[in-house]
């Protein structure tokens, strides 16, 4: 019974030397679908009238030679907003007909191809603000990055629709890009690389879509000349130590993943070991070191970069939304290499947490910036770098790039290979192989039960159904007939069920929901003598306005009680609070200087307090005022 395969921005080449490949996956109930609808139904159709006041689409214009007018936006790489937004566009196609989106898609994707130059450039700054100059600042120019973004929206365009017209304009310019850029002894003129790494998974991915083999060895060039000072050796372009020697992540955190996402992607399709060795490297170190509890990434405001090992700040955690769908890009990339189930466990968390986050409930507010504190009577910096949902930004990367992650979400949850199906991530919907086709109902992550039926499959061969457990779910268990197993069977986060197969058979797996505290490393000075709230996969958090009476800096958790859950239907969207015993702490006033000996400070009273914490996703929606994580316990 072989199916087709499943649309999605990874599409492996019947030679790549994966463990596994994507399954085609249907949401069609549950919190994923409601996030996808408010995506599908007001971020994705806001879009054009956005890149229409920002200006993206007026640059395009003046390119073209069909506007009047000055170059408008702050940026070399405006024209990434646009693409990203055209790619959310066609992955939202393959869900059925939107007469109205497809037209605004032809619409920008003539606007796009009008602007081409006739050799394949395209780059709205540069062809305005600098006079047709050419690669001359590729440390900050960012021109192969905004070609990525390109040829990623056009491999998605002609997935969903079949139609060539903007693959056409994308393979223009990375025929141009080939001709210009080459190892020494090439030939060719320019030895270099991008800025912001991005192009060189777009490479890839067109090559997975036309067969064209120099797609895929540009990608390796571009990836292996990352380190070798190209750019004056800074780490936070890449460009310090190459790939293949580097021990941990740095610098910029967005540029460090997308680049292991290519790396991941050419170990995929070139059996490089060496590659595949550095990528399991780096995100083994980037996960144990540098990875906040919501899965986000990137400690610095400044640079937007990673910091040092263990320094995961909480209040000034910059954690932008882009690199948590970086983070899942790359971990689903070495989840299909390796066929390990650590790679979707970091993606639940992600997922729900750091990437969920960045986007409101209403689909209309949009965080660039994801901290993990907001202090009481914090003064926000506004723009890009609030803490308050913003409309648009200046830098506009981050909300395109979710409603594209949104709209493709279905290809990020299993998986299949020539023994069975792997379901990596647990939705109400249908899940199809080559080998299956299996329904599944559940309410997950509210409720731990998943109920999975079997609708087709091969009546006389038998294959294995793999269901990942958790990395943090401690108890569980799976009914199938008359059988039963539990936790005893796991085995490196999954467990494997083998057997013939047959329509109607029924799987329940039972996931323990109880609620849980969760200390961090002692080396992570940020939040030692704190306790987290979580349950299932998700984070939780306080706000201020649960807690009237005063603010939430004083507010500590008393870790000897028990954790109670509250189901509310009625509050943001219909969560699952946790509610908490604590007490808010009054420590009299200490004069003119906050310091004194150890054993001498101020006497502290305090009064009992309930704690109601919320999905840390759900922040942000009612009103500004503070938050917090991590909970001190004294």
């Amino acid at each position: 019974m072989p199916r087709p395969t499943p649309l999605g921005p990874v599409r492996l080449t019947p030679d790549a030397r994966a463990a596994f490949r994507p399954a085609a996956v249907g949401i069609t109930a549950g919190l994923w679908h409601t996030r996808r609808e408010v995506n599908a139904r007001t971020s994705i159709p806001q879009g054009p009238d956005l890149l229409e006041s920002a200006g993206n689409l007026h640059n395009l214009r003046l390119a073209a030679g069909t506007g009047a007018g000055e170059f408008q936006g702050a940026y070399p790489f405006v024209d990434t907003d646009v693409y990203k937004w055209l790619e959310a566009a066609a992955w939202q196609l393959t869900q059925g007909p939107a007469s109205d989106l497809e037209a605004h898609v032809d619409r920008i994707t003539a606007l796009v191809a009008a602007a081409q130059r006739p050799d394949g450039y395209l780059n709205t700054w540069f062809q305005l603000v600098k006079g047709g100059e050419r690669y001359q600042d590729l440390r900050w120019g960012h021109e192969l990055y905004c070609a990525g973004h390109l040829i990623q929206a056009a491999v998605a365009h002609h997935r969903s629709t079949g139609r060539p017209e903007l693959l056409t304009v994308a393979r223009k310019f990375a025929d141009h890009v080939d001709s210009v850029f080459g190892p020494p002894g090439s030939g060719k003129p320019i030895d270099g690389i991008d800025g912001h790494p991005e192009v060189e998974t777009a490479l890839v991915e067109l090559y997975r879509e036309t067969g064209e083999r120099r797609y895929l060895d540009l990608a390796a060039y571009f990836v292996d000349r990352h380190g070798h000072g190209l750019l004056g050796g800074e780490a936070y372009c890449q460009d310090r130590v190459p790939l293949r020697e580097a021990t941990n992540v740095e610098g910029h955190a967005v540029r460090q993943l997308y680049l292991l996402a290519a790396a991941a992607d050419l170990a995929t399709e070139t059996g490089d070991a060496e590659l595949r060795s550095a990528a399991e490297r780096l995100w083994q170190a980037m996960t144990t070191t540098k990875t906040h509890l919501t899965g986000g990434l990137g400690a610095h405001h400044d640079e937007e970069d990673f910091g040092d090992p263990y320094e995961l700040p909480n209040e000034r955690a910059y954690c932008e939304t882009c690199a948590a769908i970086a983070s899942v890009q790359w971990s689903w990339r070495m989840a299909l290499l390796t066929g390990e189930a650590r790679y979707s466990d970091l993606i639940e968390r992600t997922l729900y947490n750091g990437f969920l986050a960045g986007v409101s409930l209403d689909g209309e507010g949009w965080l660039y910036v994801n901290p993990l504190q907001v202090r009481d009577g914090h003064t926000d910096p506004g723009g890009d770098q609030s803490a308050r949902r913003t409309r648009w930004f200046r830098c506009a990367c981050c909300p395109p790039n979710v409603m594209r992650l949104l709209a493709s979400l279905e290809h990020y949850l299993a998986s299949g290979d020539d023994d069975g199906l792997q379901i990596h991530q647990y939705v109400t919907g249908r899940y199809e192989s080559d080998l299956a086709v299996i329904s599944a109902e559940t309410d997950y992550p509210w409720h731990g039960t998943i109920a999975l039926t079997v609708e087709d499959t091969p009546a006389d061969r038998p294959w294995t159904l793999s269901l990942r457990i958790p990395q943090w779910c401690r108890d569980f268990r799976v009914r199938c007939g008359e059988e039963t197993y539990d936790s005893s069977l796991a085995d490196d986060g999954w467990l494997r069920l083998e057997r013939t197969w047959a329509p109607g058979d029924r799987i329940v797996l039972e996931l323990g929901l109880d609620p849980r505290l969760t200390a961090a490393d002692p080396r992570v000075d940020a939040v030692r003598g704190c306790v987290a709230i979580e349950r299932g996969p998700l984070v939780y958090c306080l706000e201020g306005v649960d807690h009237p009476g005063g603010g939430l800096d004083d507010i500590v958790i008393d870790t000897t009680r028990p954790l109670a859950v509250k189901h509310r239907p009625d509050l943001l969207g219909g969560v699952t609070t946790v509610v908490a015993a604590g007490s808010r702490r009054r420590i009299p006033e200490a004069g003119w200087w906050p310091y004194a000996p150890a054993g001498e400070s101020p006497r502290q009273d305090s009064e009992p307090v309930e704690l109601t914490a919320v999905p840390y996703y759900a922040w942000a929606n009612r009103e500004d005022g503070s938050m917090r994580v991590w909970l001190p316990t004294s």
